[in-house]
């Protein structure tokens, strides 16, 4: 049998202490080596790195992250070529399948599925991580640097190259945890970045989908509409990440007060064929907005389908539990919640409406523990308003101290 080819494990890292071993522990024994470039640590970023047998190499922090991931590729050996950042780690269950993927002889890239942990929404991502090395191939782009650009341009000068979806789970992503997003600046660079490049291409559709998105999570909902419909009008039809990320937030920031364009926005997304997983966040939507219009039937088989497709992800489960409730189908409810807070114990929503449920049944001790669990929550979440709403709506249906 022919031997499986090298595989290199190339990052870039500044300041990762906290979270650098978790990392390169993921892939010991599926690479063949470890190679990371330091853009200026002060802490002990660099003796973990050499204690857990990676090679480093430094570089002053170039300004943006191409420059510096196209340094760190130039340092590796391998074949192929697998790109970690700090705050990912790689599943064990996905080492046969990407080992099958790499002995392809005509396989460039492949695209590992991505877990975000702590992101509800949309908990899952496609990113192309996995690739043959090769003299053409390089990153581009300013905070979310891709290698796909020369990717595309290498497939349409050899079009003999293939690209691959890994389908099941491949990566774990911490980066988007409340705890890292309150006390890391991700937000401020990725505007500033996103900024720089439409200043660059004002139409570039990439670009549109990150600051657009960005502009309503922070409360500039006309401005991020402004730019989602920018970016949907001048993306093409073959760049389908790009155009279901502008379907995805477009629908989300015109659903409440227009519902119905943004169910039809989160039906385009779903015709996009993206993988079940990857379009997690269309589907569900969706399912909320038919919910919501009473579409009980259609907003249930989209959840049961999320389910099927996902099992591990809470807020399938959740939104089934809502529709199961309004179906007036109680014990359906209570199990779907049940499920909902066993993948996700801290969905206070989850906790508060499995409280109704088990009222509504006659349990009265259960929904008097839901309620306590749920206002807890909402004031560890720093959400003391909505706790304290809670706390005066759910006194007068049951006496909430012992």
């Amino acid at each position: 049998m022919k031997p499986p080819p090298m595989l290199s494990l190339s990052m870039i890292v500044r300041n990762e202490a906290l979270r650098l071993e978790r990392c390169l522990t993921s892939v010991a024994g599926f690479v063949d080596e470890m190679v990371l470039l330091d853009t200026g640590s002060t802490d002990d970023t660099v003796a973990i790195a050499k204690r857990c047998g990676a090679v480093v190499h430094s570089m002053p922090w170039p300004g943006d992250f191409a420059p510096a991931r196209n340094e760190a590729l130039r340092r590796v050996g391998g074949d192929w070529v697998l790109v970690l950042d700090a705050d990912e780690q790689l599943l064990e269950s996905a080492h046969a399948p990407l080992r099958e993927w790499m002995r392809q002889p005509d396989v460039l890239l492949v695209n590992l599925l991505r877990f975000e942990r702590g992101a509800r929404q949309s908990p899952y991502s496609s990113v192309s991580r996995l690739f043959r090395r090769h003299p053409a191939l390089h990153w581009s782009r300013a905070y979310h640097s891709q290698i796909d650009d020369s990717v595309l341009a290498l497939i349409q000068q050899e079009p003999g190259w293939r690209i691959v979806d890994c389908a099941e789970p491949a990566l774990v992503h911490d980066g988007y945890t409340p705890e890292l997003l309150a006390t890391g600046d991700k937000a401020h660079r990725l505007r500033r970045a996103m900024e720089q490049e439409l200043a660059r291409d004002p139409h570039d559709p990439y670009a549109c989908a990150k600051l657009g998105s960005l502009e309503v999570s922070e409360g500039h909902r006309d401005r991020g509409i402004a730019l989602l419909q920018r970016g949907l009008q001048h993306c093409p039809a073959t760049a389908v990440p790009e155009r279901y990320e502008l379907l995805l937030h477009l629908g989300l920031a015109l659903a409440p007060r227009h519902p119905q364009q943004a169910a039809g926005l989160y039906r385009q997304a779903l015709d996009l064929g993206l993988p079940a997983r990857v379009s997690l966040g269309a589907r569900l939507n969706l399912a909320a907005l038919l919910c919501d219009s009473g579409q009980l039937v259609e907003a249930a088989a989209l959840c049961r389908g999320a389910i099927q497709a996902a099992p591990e992800v809470g807020l399938a489960w959740y939104n089934l539990g809502l529709i199961e409730r309004r179906q007036g189908q109680l014990p359906g409810a209570i199990t779907a919640y049940r499920q909902a807070l066993g993948l996700d114990p801290g969905h206070a929503e989850a906790h508060q409406n499995l409280a109704v449920a088990l009222l509504m049944s006659g349990d009265i001790v259960g929904a008097r523990a839901g309620f306590r669990q749920a206002i807890g929550l909402l004031q560890q979440q720093g959400r003391t308003a909505e706790a304290e709403d809670l706390r005066r709506r759910a006194a007068s249906l049951v006496k909430l101290e012992d």
